[in-house]
């Protein structure tokens, strides 16, 4: 039997979501160190990535103009942005996460080839964009258009899944706080994506997060971009309501 089944055998049911008053980033769980990695800018490896976001902000695609060309100072025209996404996208009828509107806007407006996922540049120009929300309260499925698909993501975070057929709330729900191979077990509140981890030596997006939990409890990952996995990440956002966005997040 191995240390993550017993770890999850303490609890068979699901408990109820965490309090408000109860929440906790995944700050509060790091060592001094790591956090004050992530307070001091000059120490925080993600801001190399804020900074190559900022570059890619100001270089437009071939014929067409720059992302600051419409959107201006990022610093003013995206402030408060990352902290909706993801949000309800009216053309598709369903929300899209930040990377997949920073997409949207390459291929419709700037009529250029999307950004892959997990490629330095779309984790770039995703940490840029979100870091001027950086200190802003988080509103991502607050609309009542999300609704349905903040429930979907709900139900997905409670299912259990893969050959140790656990779910993501046995951990982050019932076990927050203790400790699994020596790590503490945090929230699952999105607070800092992209971040910095340091088990990865880069950054990277909420959707490689979630992509490798699932691997962990040996369940097929989805999709990069799946419609499942915009509802998990909006449902996570919305747990996460209220709390200070912290892009670029450091980590384990």
């Amino acid at each position: 039997m191995t240390s993550v089944v017993i770890c999850f055998l303490i609890s068979t049911s699901f408990a109820a979501e965490i309090p408000q008053d109860e929440r906790r980033s995944g700050t509060a769980f790091m060592t001094r160190e790591t956090q004050a990695m992530q307070e001091d800018d000059r120490a925080n490896p993600g801001m190399l990535a804020v900074l190559d976001g900022e570059a890619l902000w100001k270089d437009a695609p071939p014929g067409a103009k720059a992302c600051a060309g419409c959107h201006g100072e990022a610093a003013t025209s995206m402030k408060g942005v990352a902290a909706r996404y993801p949000t309800f996208d009216e053309a598709r009828g369903r929300p899209i996460d930040l990377e997949q509107r920073i997409n949207l806007c390459r291929t419709e407006h700037q009529h250029a080839p999307a950004f892959t996922w997990e490629t330095r540049e779309l984790n770039a120009i995703t940490a840029y964009v979100a870091n001027q929300s950086r200190g802003m309260p988080i509103t991502a499925g607050t609309d009542e258009r999300s609704r349905p698909f903040v429930e979907a993501g709900r139900a997905l975070f409670n299912k259990r899944q893969g050959q140790l057929d656990l779910s993501c709330a046995q951990c982050h729900d019932d076990n927050w706080g203790k400790r699994l191979a020596g790590s503490v077990i945090p929230q699952a509140h999105p607070t800092g994506y992209p971040e910095y981890r340091l088990e990865w030596q880069s950054t990277g997006s909420l959707q490689r997060r979630l992509r490798s939990c699932v691997f962990g409890v040996r369940a097929e990952p989805l999709g990069y971009g799946a419609p499942e996995q915009v509802d998990l990440e909006l449902y996570l956002m919305w747990r996460a309501r209220g709390m200070p966005l912290e892009t670029p997040a450091v980590r384990p």
